[in-house]
C-alpha cells in the first residue's frame, strides 16, 4: 500500500465523503474520551470486515480449500494486520481519546487502531450501503492480499509450532497466563509458552489471550530457528 495523502476535512476519509459526518466523529471517538464512543460500530464492523474478505478470498481463490481460505483470512484480519491499515490512513491523528489514553500513546496502540478502523468500516456501511462500503474498504487490504501466497497462505504461529513438535512426536506446548495489565477496555496479557525437548520458554504480548499466545509460540518458533 502506498501512502495515502490525507489532507482531511470534516466527514472525509481517503476519498470517502460522509452524508452523516457524525458517524465518522463516533468512528473515531474511543470508549476513554465518553460517550458516543466506537464500540458498538466496532461490533458491526468486526463482521463486515470478515465477510468483506471472506468474499475475496473465496473469488479469487477458487481452488484453495477451506483450511487455506480460513487461515488466510485470520492473518488479513488479525488486530496487528487491521492496525497497519490504520496507520496507513493515519486514524491516529484523529482519535478522540480520553486524558489516560492520550497520556500513554493510545493513538499508536495495535488494539486501539484496529478497532477504530472496523468501526470507522461500520460508520461507512451505515452511511451507504454494502456495496459502497466494499468498494470504499477491499482497496485498503490490497497489497496484503497480494502479499499471500495464493491458496497457501502462511499458518499461525501457534499452529505451526504445534505441527512441528508433532512431527518429531515430542510433546506439546504449554501456555500459562503470565500477568495482565490496563484498563478493561484496554487490557494487556503477557503469555508464556514453554516446551520440552528442546526446554525452551518465550513470552509475548497482546491485547488478549489469544493474540499473547501466538505472541509467544512465535518467539519460541525463532529460538528453534524456525519462525517461518
Amino acid at each position: 500500500m502506498g501512502p495515502i495523502d490525507l489532507k482531511y476535512r470534516r466527514g472525509e476519509l481517503d476519498g470517502y465523503r460522509f452524508s452523516d459526518p457524525g458517524l465518522l466523529e463516533q468512528a473515531l471517538t474511543h470508549r476513554s474520551a465518553g460517550a458516543p464512543h466506537n464500540e458498538r460500530l466496532e461490533f458491526l464492523g468486526d463482521g463486515i470486515v470478515n465477510l468483506l474478505v471472506a468474499e475475496v478470498l473465496f473469488q479469487r481463490w477458487p481452488k484453495a480449500d477451506e483450511g487455506a481460505l480460513t487461515r488466510a483470512r485470520a492473518e488479513l484480519v488479525r488486530e496487528a494486520s487491521l492496525a497497519t491499515i490504520a496507520r496507513h490512513l493515519e486514524l491516529g491523528a484523529r482519535l478522540t481519546l480520553g486524558p489516560g489514553e492520550m497520556k500513554s500513546g493510545g493513538h499508536r496502540r495495535d488494539s486501539i487502531l484496529a478497532d477504530a478502523l472496523e468501526a470507522v468500516v461500520a460508520s461507512i456501511y451505515l452511511d451507504s450501503d454494502f456495496a459502497a462500503c466494499r468498494a470504499a474498504v477491499l482497496p485498503w487490504f490490497e497489497e496484503s492480499l497480494a502479499a499471500l501466497p495464493v491458496g497457501k497462505p502462511g499458518k499461525d504461529a501457534k499452529t505451526r509450532l504445534q505441527e512441528w513438535l508433532q512431527a518429531r512426536q515430542r510433546p506439546l506446548p504449554a501456555y500459562e497466563l503470565v500477568s495482565e495489565s490496563g484498563d478493561d477496555h484496554a487490557k494487556t496479557f503477557k503469555v508464556g509458552c514453554t516446551i520440552i525437548d528442546p526446554t525452551l520458554t518465550a513470552e509475548g504480548e497482546g491485547s488478549s489471550r489469544r493474540n499473547a499466545e501466538q505472541a509467544a509460540a512465535a518467539a519460541l518458533l525463532e529460538k528453534l530457528d524456525i519462525s517461518k
